[in-house]
């Protein structure tokens, strides 16, 4: 299937460390919120609101963010 010109840049992805040891990779989060001066602050505050979610819906409390660093 044909993907829409553009669509390729629409997510920066971010690999993230826990507090409790443990990571995950490639996790997406929307290139516009990340155009602003705080670098990339606002993707922890993206992700970390996912994590939030993620939480509530399973049950189980997500460890705190420790590392935050672009996927390479």
């Amino acid at each position: 299937m044909a993907r829409k010109p553009g669509s390729k840049n629409e997510f920066v992805l971010f690999d993230v460390t826990y507090e409790d040891g443990s990571q995950r990779s490639n996790r997406r989060v929307p290139k516009d919120i990340l155009e602003g001066v705080d670098g990339d602050e606002p993707a922890r505050t993206f992700i970390e609101s996912q994590d939030h979610e993620i939480a509530e819906r399973s049950g189980r409390a997500m460890a705190m963010i420790k590392v935050l660093r672009r996927s390479s």
